[in-house]
């Protein structure tokens, strides 16, 4: 009865999104990305489409606050405090935007830009600079509260950035939390009622939060090499299947 209190869905269906909070939690500190996206996905299969996307981003947020806490020493301050105004402004603009690309674009354009920083010649200097770290900051949270999951770009734009694997994985997580903060607010405004769904949330942060510390440990017992090919091939097989999923769609319109 009490796995059955914590949410709309059937007891087990509880249970089974707890543990998977613990795994997605550890690949996405272990990796530095992915996490976010596999639990999306499992979501999607077994939660109504009105509540996914804010669930989600709340649970994302509390797994990105225990990641950040753990390595707040990492983070490249200078990058979070120009990615922090755009994601005010994706923000403001997700909480009244009505008009939305047509059904598969969106997918196949955050591919094409995850693939090209993944594979192509780096970014600009200019496009690394404050003026793209904004830009990146405004487009990614007005994506993520349309479609779900930014991670994969986010973290595209900041391993262009950072030399070192803690310092991918701390700034990624500090950028990913003020962007789910904002889910908050923005579902919030459009009625979404967080109650029925916040018992279930808040075990899955707890659960989260254990998955950060194990894939911490494991994190540091990667080499940079084999961590750098990790990360780089994460990105890739997300963004192949947003090339899948984006084709899908577009055929299907």
């Amino acid at each position: 009865m009490v796995l059955e209190s914590l949410s709309p869905l059937p007891g087990a269906i509880n249970l089974l999104l707890v543990l998977l909070s613990v795994l997605t939690s550890a690949f996405t500190a272990a990796v530095g990305v992915g996490g976010g996206v596999l639990m999306l996905m499992a979501l999607a299969q077994v939660m109504p489409a009105t509540a996914l996307i804010p669930v989600h981003g709340m649970v994302q947020l509390g797994s990105n606050v225990g990641r950040t806490a753990l390595t707040w020493r990492h983070v490249d301050r200078a990058t979070l405090g120009a990615f922090l105004p755009g994601v005010v402004l994706g923000a403001l603009a997700a909480a009244w935007l009505l008009v939305r690309l047509p059904a598969g674009v969106l997918e196949l354009c955050i591919a094409a830009f995850v693939l090209f920083t993944c594979w192509g010649p780096g970014l600009p200097k200019r496009a690394l600079g404050r003026a793209g770290v904004l830009v990146v900051g405004a487009v990614t949270t007005l994506l993520s509260s349309l479609v779900g999951a930014s991670g994969p770009v986010v973290a595209a734009f900041i391993k262009q950035r950072q030399p070192g694997r803690l310092a991918k994985v701390a700034t990624f997580s500090a950028c990913m939390l003020a962007q789910h903060l904002t889910k908050a607010f923005v579902f919030g405004v459009a009625g979404f009622v967080f109650h029925d769904w916040l018992a279930l949330i808040l075990l899955m942060v707890g659960a989260g939060f254990l998955g950060t510390w194990l894939g911490l440990r494991l994190l540091h017992r990667l080499s940079e090499h084999r961590f750098e090919t990790l990360f780089r091939w994460a990105l890739t097989l997300l963004a192949l299947r947003l090339v899948w999923l984006g084709g899908q769609r577009l055929v299907g319109t």
